[in-house]
């Protein structure tokens, strides 16, 4: 990208401000975004100046940085970087962008900027003698299917041959641009193919009203007993773990059971198929029989160890927060009478001040005296995975409390949000 400066001071206005209708839609822009983000608006707010100036000069920069409290380099950077916003005055009733882009350029954007050159000015950035035209070569304008196109303002012109282009020229030049309907300059329907759509012609194919009836006709040519269901009290029902024979329990443990445990698990097995009919958990004594039952049947007791069982176990102590007892909590203080506002250290939110509170963290000097092992001991019990290095909250408490707003301006180079 080339260098983008700001216009010789000879042709720049010695004030700006935003007439009335474009001062309400600049308040409007601001509070769309939330307190402390008012900054966000600078683009639209850029946007609006070029909308009202014709380009974007430097006392609209100097007075959108004084609106959003923001840095004048912030604001000059935006302006600079962006190759929406002109610079420099253009052509009053039309400044043409010529994409140069690959897709536009192998379908003739070329001699699209000939024609520029020989009806506006040989040069890029150049007003055309009465200072109503002006043109300029462009990134890619996003209708590459459309190659070649041009926009102007707001709005693209598009499937350009030099011939329209020079139309389009006089008709702006005329003060007549409003004639000219904006898209595609051919016989094509937005990005559909030239020669007309292939497929889909018929909209009733998409449409919801014609997959209802097709989904009607098919339900009455169906089979009657297509869809029959067999009854509930037809079905058929599942095993149960322990198989009734002579009205005893079978032991499926190849080590037989005395028949006082057989005994105590027939009591057993019937709480708990009838727990596994309802789906639901079963009773504190079905559960109590059931494992003397069990340990009747000689199980392995290494089936009540799997190691799969233990994972969760595992991560959830993994996860715990740790102790408040721990020797590397940093040091709580009683609640002093002026509190800082923790809210101004980036990461720290409503939420978190709270827990901080709790913790007896209430200054920025606390904060700014933690050691590393402390750090870790905060950002494992808040579960930050490590966000307080990377948003290096200590930094941010020093500057604060050294000389607040100000000094983390100094330090940060904006204001804490």
């Amino acid at each position: 990208m080339s260098v983008r400066r700001l216009a010789e001071a000879s042709v720049q206005p010695a004030s700006f401000a935003f007439n009335r209708a474009l001062a309400a839609q600049a308040k409007n822009w601001i509070k769309k975004y939330p307190k402390g983000r008012e900054q966000s608006a600078v683009i639209p707010l850029l946007m609006l100046a070029q909308e009202q100036e014709g380009w974007v000069t430097r006392a609209a920069i100097e007075h959108i940085a004084e609106t959003l409290e923001m840095p004048l380099i912030r604001v000059l950077e935006v302006a600079t970087f962006y190759t929406q916003f002109q610079l420099k005055p253009v052509g009053t009733r039309a400044h043409i962008q010529v994409c140069g882009t690959t897709p536009c350029m192998l379908r003739g954007s070329e001699a699209l900027m000939d024609v520029c050159r020989s009806k506006i000015h040989h040069d890029q950035f150049h007003l055309n003698d009465s200072g109503t035209l002006s043109w300029e070569e462009v990134e890619c304008l996003g209708a590459c299917v459309n190659a070649p196109m041009i926009m102007v303002f707001k709005d693209t012109y598009e499937d350009l041959t030099p011939e329209r282009l020079a139309e389009i020229i006089d008709l702006f030049e005329e003060g007549k641009g409003a004639s000219v309907t904006p898209g595609p300059q051919i016989d094509r329907i937005y990005s559909g193919p030239q020669p007309g759509l292939t497929s889909l012609q018929d909209e009733k194919v998409v449409l919801k009203s014609t997959r209802d009836k097709e989904a009607k006709a098919e339900a009455k040519t169906a089979p009657a007993d297509a869809g029959a269901t067999v009854p509930p009290s037809q079905a058929a029902k599942p095993k149960t773990a322990a198989a009734e024979t002579n009205g005893a329990v079978k032991s499926p443990s190849p080590v037989k059971a005395s028949s006082k445990a057989e005994e105590k698990a027939s009591v057993a097995a019937p709480a708990v198929n009838q727990a596994a009919a309802n789906k639901t958990a079963p009773s504190v004594e079905g559960v109590s029989k059931q494992r003397k039952g069990a340990s009747a049947k000689a199980e392995p007791a290494s089936a009540f160890k799997s190691p799969e069982l233990a994972k969760p176990a595992a991560k959830k102590a993994a996860a715990a927060k740790p102790s408040l007892d721990h020797k590397d909590r940093p040091v709580g203080i009683e609640k002093p009478a002026a509190v800082d506002d923790l809210k101004l250290i980036s990461g720290v939110g409503p939420k978190i001040e709270g827990i901080l509170h709790s913790l007896g963290i209430y200054t920025f000097a606390q904060v700014a005296s933690w050691k590393k092992a402390e750090r870790e001991w905060v950002d494992g019990y808040l579960s930050f995975h490590g966000r307080i290095e990377r948003e290096d909250w200590v930094k941010q408490a020093k500057a604060l409390a050294k000389g607040g707003v100000a000094e983390y301006i100094r330090v940060f180079g904006k204001k804490p949000v």
